[in-house]
């Protein structure tokens, strides 16, 4: 019988990080909810300027939520995967990038607290981009582990037909991803709005050339 990909109590211990950090926005949130403006900072443009708001309520509990969701589904949702009997050949993988999301979230959270209480409102400019640009190293250390699956890596139509073609377009993201968040943390250090362009030309060619590399390589090994 196949070692399926299972939640255990094991698996939860072995998240204690990403537990301690769901209880503490939550916490956060009860706290200082009394504290909170009646609007609080949601949305920045590329100019770096709020340009949306939550009402208090989800200014407080909206990202832990989301955080809390997100830990959830990645937990979870292995078990909708036909392809369930991998996940235990990368579970190490998948477990930092679950850690790695919720930490990025806690971060985030921390910052839009920081400055809905009065702190400097260019914090979101220098911290957003730095913690995505860790995340996604992250992510691209991990990415050349990850295992035939349908719901974690790079699904194109290409690497889902082929292993080969999956293990080697990942092995290229895993260097593109790293790229892409290096670009992003330099992007921390600029001003708006070449902070935003730089950003987002690291992950928008990372995601074109995995997509065309995968292609490529169906096309080779397929020849």
């Amino acid at each position: 019988m196949k070692n399926k990909y299972r939640v255990t109590g094991g698996t939860l211990a072995r998240d204690w990080p990403a537990l301690v950090v769901l209880m503490a926005m939550f916490v956060a949130g009860i706290l200082l909810y009394p504290r909170l403006p009646d609007l609080v900072p949601a949305h920045w443009n590329f100019r770096g300027e709020v340009d949306n708001y939550f009402n208090r309520f989800w200014g407080a509990f909206a990202l832990p939520l989301m955080t809390g969701g997100i830990y959830l589904l990645l937990l979870f949702v292995p078990y909708l995967d036909p392809k369930r009997e991998n996940y235990p050949r990368f579970d190490r993988a998948y477990q930092m990038v679950r850690l790695g999301l919720v930490f990025f979230m806690g971060v985030i959270y921390t910052t839009i607290l920081v400055v809905a209480l009065g702190g400097p409102a260019n914090l979101v400019g220098r911290v957003v981009p730095l913690a995505v640009g860790l995340l996604f190293i992250l992510i691209g250390n991990y990415l050349p582990q990850a295992r035939h699956n349908y719901f974690f890596g790079v699904r194109t139509p290409w690497t889902l037909a082929s292993e080969e073609v999956w293990r080697r377009t990942h092995r290229f993201s895993g260097y593109a991803f790293i790229v892409a968040g290096f670009m992003f943390i330099v992007a921390a250090f600029l001003p708006p709005p070449a902070n935003f362009i730089l950003g987002m030309a690291g992950p928008a060619t990372a995601v074109i050339g995995t997509i065309v590399y995968s292609y490529l390589v169906f096309r080779r090994v397929s020849a």
